[in-house]
């Protein structure tokens, strides 16, 4: 009877270890640590960069990624000057290796991963008769066509007036007669073409997109070079592998198949 007893009670014991081993595992979503990243992009990936952040957040949704969009010149300088971000992302490898002589970046983690192009653009309603570079700079010659373009302090700026270079113009000349006009990074030259507040504009072929304009000509590399765009981790992250994280999934298959459908290309 007591060995009857003794029996009964190890395979109720036996049965209830089992269970114990086969429960379901506790919820372990509340320990994992919210993270939240600032990265500092140029004013020209806006629109792709907020698309791929919700993919991303959809595979880590303790991560909140938080942009500041301006032109890269900007961007540098805040950074330099104490902003908290994570991560920098540029529209030129200029401002990318100011910070990296400065010790900004944290080191091994650059990348240089996508190209954009300089473009040529105008309305699509636009009855100028502007098809190519060559036209711009005859009509500019001659007083014809008013231009957006960026700022000097800003990459598209510096590409345009490479172009103006290339056809022999005289950039300060023709700034003084009045035929240019300019915004603090490229998206407000793209929007002063939109609205036509201008005949013409020098922006990426990624704005042109954006903003569904007509591309009539684009910059070779004789022109202007190549628009390449480098990110990096930063020293002063303190969230340093979330930040990694982040610039690892830019550079896969679903982020890039994005970049791509926005105009951007692969950088090799």
């Amino acid at each position: 009877m007591k060995k009857g007893f003794l029996i009964t009670l190890a395979l109720l014991l036996v049965l209830g270890l089992a269970a114990c081993g086969n429960r379901p595992p506790a919820n372990t979503q509340a320990s994992v640590e919210e993270t939240e990243i600032v990265v500092f992009a140029a004013a020209s990936m806006s629109g792709v960069l907020s698309e791929i952040a919700n993919l991303y957040t959809a595979e880590h949704p303790h991560v909140t990624v938080i942009f500041n969009f301006d032109s890269s010149g900007t961007l540098r300088t805040q950074i330099q000057e104490g902003a908290d971000a994570d991560v920098f992302i540029s529209a030129a490898a200029r401002e990318m290796e100011q910070l990296e002589e400065g010790d900004f970046v944290l080191e091994g983690t650059r990348i240089d991963f996508l190209e954009n192009q300089t473009v040529l653009v105008i309305a699509p309603d636009n009855r100028s008769g502007i098809e190519s570079f060559a036209d711009m700079a005859d009509a500019l010659l001659a007083g014809d066509v008013l231009l957006a373009m960026g700022n000097m302090d800003v990459p598209a700026g510096r590409y345009a007036q490479e172009i103006l270079a290339y056809f022999g113009l005289d950039h300060d000349a023709l700034a003084r007669t009045g035929v240019i006009t300019y915004g603090s990074n490229v998206r407000e030259a793209a929007t002063q073409v939109r609205e036509a507040s201008v005949d013409i504009g020098i922006v990426y072929l990624t704005d042109a997109v954006d903003f569904d304009l007509r591309v009539v000509d684009i910059a070779t590399p004789e022109m202007a070079g190549r628009v390449i765009y480098p990110a990096a981790v930063l020293r002063g992250s303190q969230h340093a592998d979330a930040a990694q994280s982040f610039l690892d999934f830019m550079v896969g298959d679903t982020a890039m198949a994005v970049f791509i459908a926005w105009g951007f290309a692969p950088f090799v």
